[in-house]
């Protein structure tokens, strides 16, 4: 019988489930903190991290990544997505279903999981792709954390745009349901409308407030109707978040990227299609009004939606480009500067990044600092600015559109099931995390 793993954190800013700070120590045995404490005192057989003058998060939980693998390799893999995501202080992830093939089905989703099984280093879930063909596979699959429908920005089999077909999913079974919320019929008459325009900024015209506020209306109509716990992903614009603020259910929740916070249209000039997402980037006053509606709970978290593409196909002539940004890598540090520079609290991007999606999503045990909860766990240094540099990244696509942006924040040591699967710029590749259960 082999002895228990025990690791023994001293001297953190550790920040607790109450948001307050704490100077002290934590103390994990086997995959489970057991002990938060001022002082902890010596435990026989334990690894020790002296963290004095670093800041002790939970795990980031990204609840919206696209990890490419299988299928679309050349772009991410599940390794070297969940390297990035040690990195980042990224330690949970769920991933979406459009790779090739589709997670459309019970075989798809047990071949993903076998696959983070091997590769992961970080814990995963897997969503399960709605279609217009596959609700008994909808209301089964498991495990999983909920439905993705894309209302729109998608073709073939995945792109379930009608309202007869929305609502049949709507109408069955109790899972949670995560849109992609644009509407498709104005997507494809705007593109009339601007054919043979190549600036990467009419993305942000084609794909308009509109295209993503009818979506997200039809939405949250079809939720009401059958009081059905809906998400709405990524949401990206003003109007949206003014229609939430007026009309939120208790059963409706939301999310927002750091890019739609942080960036908006003026970023084409500077990086051209390295700018270009689904659904695009917005004005400064959409990333004002998202700002609040993140402050005032009317969005309850941040999502990544890490989409990676190589720099040879975004290097393409608009509109042959395609749409999607790398972000795992980023996200915590992105968000704690904005903390350090006012925009939010500490204990808010802990809430956001962590407590919040974990709660969403029914996943136990994780987003907090507590005896009992899994030891997910990220060490940063809030006292040291560092760029993001392109060569310095761990995701395959090696590129981010905050490329040269001075950040704080950066993670140190990261921590899965007890084991430090990241430290001082070194990646413990024999790590591996594990399938989430979603309650």
């Amino acid at each position: 019988m082999s002895s228990p793993q025990i690791l023994l954190i001293r001297r953190a800013r550790i920040i607790l489930p109450n948001g307050e700070l704490m100077i002290g120590d934590v103390l994990i045995r086997d995959r489970q903190i057991v002990e938060v404490a001022p002082e902890i005192s010596q435990t026989a057989l334990a690894n020790e991290i002296d963290a004095e003058g670093l800041t002790l998060l939970p795990g980031v939980i990204d609840p919206q990544v696209h990890f490419r693998e299988p299928g679309l390799e050349h772009k991410e893999d599940l390794f070297t997505a969940s390297c990035a995501c040690a990195k980042g202080g990224v330690t949970t992830f769920l991933e979406m279903p459009n790779t090739r093939p589709l997670t459309t089905t019970q075989q798809a989703l047990d071949d993903k999981l076998e696959r983070a099984s091997q590769k992961s280093l970080v814990n995963y879930g897997f969503f399960i792709g709605a279609t217009a063909e596959n609700l008994p596979d909808l209301l089964s699959a498991k495990p999983t954390p909920g439905i993705k429908i894309f209302m729109g920005s998608m073709h073939g089999q995945l792109l379930v745009d009608g309202e007869t077909a929305l609502e049949a999913i709507f109408a069955k079974g109790d899972r949670l349901i995560a849109v992609h919320a644009e509407d498709q019929a104005r997507i494809n008459q705007r593109r009339q409308e601007f054919a043979n325009i190549h600036d990467p900024a009419v993305h942000s015209q084609i794909q308009d407030n509109q295209a993503a506020m009818l979506a997200t209306q039809l939405a949250l109509k079809l939720s009401q109707k059958y009081q059905r716990r809906l998400h709405i992903l990524h949401m990206s614009t003003a109007e949206e978040a003014d229609l939430l603020r007026q009309e939120k259910p208790s059963w409706v929740t939301a999310e927002v990227t750091p890019q739609h916070l942080l960036l908006n249209t003026s970023a084409y000039e500077k990086i051209g299609t390295l700018a270009q997402m689904n659904p695009p980037l917005r004005s400064p006053h959409d990333n004002e009004v998202l700002w609040q509606a993140l402050r005032d709970g009317v969005i309850d978290f941040i999502a990544t939606d890490h989409a990676p593409h190589t720099l040879e196909e975004k290097a393409q002539e608009y509109p042959n480009s395609p749409s999607g940004m790398p972000g795992v890598e980023t996200s915590l540090a992105l968000m704690l500067t904005a903390a350090m520079e006012g925009k939010c609290t500490i204990a808010q991007v802990v809430n956001w990044m962590s407590k919040n999606v974990a709660v969403a999503y029914g996943i136990p045990n994780k987003g907090a600092i507590a005896p009992g909860y899994d030891a997910d766990l990220v060490l940063v240094d809030l006292n040291t600015y560092r760029p993001v540099r392109r060569e310095e990244l761990l995701t395959k696509c090696r590129w981010s559109p905050f490329e040269g942006w001075n950040l704080t924040g950066w993670a140190t040591t990261t921590i899965v099931g007890g084991e430090i699967v990241y430290d001082k710029g070194q990646v413990n590749t024999q790590v591996r995390g594990q399938a989430l259960t979603f309650l």
